[in-house]
């Protein structure tokens, strides 16, 4: 049969974490590939949900969220931000930050409408651009600080630019923006009408004393600034997909509408659960970046010693190596392969982050496992580096 399908999705390659992960499967490699932690998730959240599965509603909950994750989501960001949200009109839950996403760029572009994505970039946002006729128009930032500069930004503006795409913590750079290129991005949408599409699902692992600052918090921004939070980042329940908007009440209403259509509804046991967990103390919240904080520590301290050059991780779940400065002469994808097939362990090329020149030199590991975990990782990259 000479069957048409939709070319931007059937176009689409086997995405890189399937490629590693399917490989470190098949060799039985350790896998430092994927962005997903080894630990449960704290037990009185879970606690929270099967209580509310047991005993709570199983039937469709309203389609903005249950109000109590709403008010939830709405005074966590009023305590940890000062972002005053009204949640009756300015917060919707969706099933996962990937569905926000793909919910405000489709209320938000039409055909032909241009879309700003700063590389490297998470790997949906292109094909969420195409799929509603928009075009991606790309900045590229480099190793090892990832600057975004007013003048690269300008380079691609054009009429037609109507969002920018933006990931702070930015994964995977490990890289938390701080005051002064917030104001450069800030500055740049209200010099020409752009809305920001915050993906801020990082925004409580922010490590060395750095603090995530909202783009929505910026003056000038409050009525062009579209956050989008994780309960899955937050709680390291990434299974959960528990996602949320928050945008003043024109951008929200269009795109709840979307979202309407997209999943409808979340499962009200995860919200009520993560409506609980937004509410525990500020101890849980610190000594969560904490944990992580020494993980990375811990992995980059052994790379340092296997004579391997380490990226500074400023955020996330993620720290970078720099082939080409550890000596090596090998590309990124290329080291990436040998490694999970001849070494035992998988990692991620930061080239698959990029569409157009993309760097070549920098290989993504995860540090969101097992101490035992991180130190046969670092014992089986030394061993790659030896073979290259």
């Amino acid at each position: 049969m000479n069957r048409r399908f939709n070319p931007v999705f059937a176009g689409l390659p086997t995405t890189i974490f399937t490629v590693m992960s399917g490989l470190a499967t098949q060799h039985g490699a350790i896998n430092l590939g994927q962005g997903f932690p080894d630990d449960a998730g704290p037990e009185d959240v879970r606690a929270k949900a099967a209580e509310a599965l047991m005993n709570g509603s199983n039937q469709y909950p309203p389609m903005q969220g249950i109000p109590a994750l709403r008010e939830a989501v709405a005074e966590h960001y009023r305590r940890f931000h000062a972002v005053d949200l009204d949640w009756t009109n300015e917060v919707i839950v969706t099933s996962g930050a990937t569905e926000a996403l793909a919910a405000a760029i489709m209320g938000l572009l039409a055909p032909g409408d241009e879309a700003v994505l700063l590389e490297p970039a998470y790997d949906s946002y292109a094909p969420q651009v195409r799929s509603v006729g928009g075009v991606p128009r790309f900045v590229r930032l480099e190793p090892p600080r990832w600057p975004i500069t007013a003048e690269a930004l300008e380079q691609v503006t054009t009429p037609r630019t109507r969002i920018v795409v933006f990931n702070n913590p930015l994964n995977p750079a490990a890289r938390v923006y701080g005051p002064e290129e917030l104001q450069v991005l800030a500055d740049w949408c209200r010099r020409h009408d752009v809305i920001a599409v915050c993906d801020e699902v990082w925004e409580h692992l922010a490590f060395d004393g750095r603090a995530h600052t909202p783009l929505i918090a910026l003056e000038g921004m409050r009525e062009r600034c579209v956050k989008i939070g994780s309960a899955g980042k937050i709680f390291s329940l990434t299974g959960w997909k528990v996602g949320w908007i928050c945008a003043a009440p024109e951008l929200l209403a269009v795109i709840a509408k979307v979202h309407q259509f997209l999943t409808f509804t979340t499962p009200p046991n995860l919200q009520a659960a993560a409506a609980y967990g937004l509410g525990k103390a500020d101890s849980y919240f610190l000594e969560m970046r904490a944990m992580y904080a020494r993980s990375r520590d811990r992995l980059a301290r052994g790379l340092t010693q296997e004579g391997f050059a380490v990226i500074l991780s400023e955020g996330t779940y993620f720290l970078n190596v720099d082939l080409a400065a550890s000596g090596l002469n090998i590309d990124d994808e290329s080291f990436c392969r040998r490694a999970v097939v001849e070494a035992g362990v998988a990692a991620i090329p930061v080239s698959a982050f990029y569409e157009r020149d993309p760097v070549r030199n920098v290989v993504r590991l995860c540090f969101a496992k097992k101490d035992s975990t991180i130190d046969a990782g670092i014992e089986r990259l030394a061993k790659a580096r030896r073979m290259m």
